[in-house]
């Protein structure tokens, strides 16, 4: 099928028809320790199965230890030599992150790739445990707040492997489609203007713009890591279960021309393993090729105020 993929192929040689196989064939990750978030189920799991494919040692990160335990099974039926961890962690909890962390370094693993997959999709309005509207905690703070956490386990991992670290921010195209101001600052916990479908946009576009600040600064530092953004495609994964009818309807109609589970993971393998993103930081890709992103994700003083604002809800110094 590789002629099919070449005629719609972008710059990379690849397409929105390539499967996460085909970005990372003959790709040799032995050696490399990566973390996917959201690995038991979707485009997480996967990526995961991939990454063990390559040769990768696989943290699978879940909510629900016995269904990560089951979903490692599954791969380890396929690919007999996967080299698979399966840890918990609830994003939506910054309890929970700060204790995956803590367990996480306290083993003394490496750490090469950082996938943040996890993510929830259009629920009705609530708030997390540390009182931040849901989606905007699950979707950026907690994954904020993991990456700044494992940050020097990553800088160390970089500096003694003399390997590039990686990582990844899944975001989506619908973060063009947040609300008008972009991130609503002043309104994240609002529940009377709450839009799930809006607030979602907003988590994702809090993705893209988060991978362009912490970009700026790793730079800063000359840190040999590099953070960019994806966009995995249309899916039809069970994200869609807290939609709305016209919402639901609306996807169920784009998801007929949608991308399957394989092609959906594959710019996220593609921009954890490739040697053709060596050295790229800070873009936005979509069907494993550099895209353009919305407006606001080039906005740098958004980005500078949502690095500021998500340091005070979590708390870092």
């Amino acid at each position: 099928m590789t002629w099919i993929y070449s005629l719609f192929s972008g710059p990379s040689g690849f397409s929105a028809n390539s499967r996460a196989e085909d970005v990372t064939d003959g790709i040799d990750g032995t050696g490399l320790t990566a973390i996917v978030t959201g690995a038991s189920s979707g485009i997480g799991l996967e990526t995961a199965s991939t990454l063990a494919l390559r040769g990768v040692h696989v943290i699978m990160v879940v909510r629900n230890l016995e269904v990560g335990q089951k979903v490692k099974a599954s791969i380890s039926a396929k690919t007999p030599n996967a080299k698979l961890d399966v840890m918990e962690l609830d994003l939506s909890s910054q309890a929970s992150v700060r204790q995956f962390a803590a367990d996480y370094i306290s083993k003394e693993l490496p750490l090469n790739i950082l996938i943040l997959n996890a993510g929830i999709m259009s629920p009705p309005f609530s708030l997390s445990q540390d009182g931040i509207e849901l989606q905007f905690a699950t979707n950026h703070i907690g994954h904020f707040l993991l990456t700044n956490l494992l940050l020097d386990t990553m800088k160390r991992t970089s500096t003694k492997s003399q390997k590039e670290g990686r990582i990844v921010v899944v975001s989506s195209e619908l973060h063009k489609m947040s609300y008008p101001e972009g991130i609503r600052f002043d309104k994240i916990n609002d529940e009377k203007s709450y839009s799930a479908f809006y607030a979602y946009g907003q988590s994702k576009l809090a993705n893209a713009l988060f991978a362009k600040e912490l970009t700026r600064h790793l730079q800063k530092e000359r840190v040999n890591v590099t953070v960019n953004s994806v966009h995995p495609g249309v899916i039809k994964t069970n994200l869609i279960r807290n939609q709305g009818t016209f919402a639901s309807f609306f996807s169920r109609v784009v998801l007929t021309f949608s991308k399957n589970i394989a092609q959906g993971a594959a710019t996220s393998c593609y921009v954890a393993l490739h040697p053709q993103v060596k050295g790229v930081s800070g873009e936005y890709f979509a069907d494993s090729n550099i895209s353009k992103p919305g407006k606001y994700v080039d906005d740098p003083e958004m980005a500078k105020k949502l690095w500021e604002v998500s340091l005070n809800l979590t708390r870092i110094e």
